[in-house]
């Protein structure tokens, strides 16, 4: 199963060998990293963008979910003609904080900017 490529959010991690005797096939465990702090973005309901500084933007509809690394430059909202409804959590992590940054721009938001444009 090991070698079985699949699409996922989270790291798959290292076998979790030393809890085997709990498990029926092979388990991982992927802990958060040293830093920790990733936020977590899930879209309940309506129709939103989320974009990360250099990338393209990601349609999201209810059920996605996004993993944004710590300290990842992004936004995410609404498209500009619907509503958009979500969660959002941070993973444990030392010394968390959240930094809000320059204001999305009408042109922005209207047209989410591709490859690399900063948002």
């Amino acid at each position: 199963m090991a070698d079985i490529q699949f699409d996922q959010i989270f790291p798959l991690g290292e076998p979790n060998d030393a809890y085997a005797r709990r498990f029926i096939g092979q388990s991982y465990l992927a802990p958060p990293a040293d830093g920790g702090g990733d936020q977590i973005l899930m879209c309940t309901a309506g129709s939103g963008w989320y974009q990360a500084e250099g990338e393209d933007p990601v349609s999201m509809e209810p059920g996605t979910v996004i993993r944004v690394p710590a300290g990842t430059k992004h936004w995410h909202g609404a498209t500009a003609d619907a509503w958009f409804s979500h969660v959002a959590f941070i993973t444990p992590g030392e010394n968390l904080g959240n930094e809000w940054l320059e204001p999305v721009t009408d042109e922005e938001y209207g047209s989410p900017p591709k490859n690399g444009t900063s948002a």
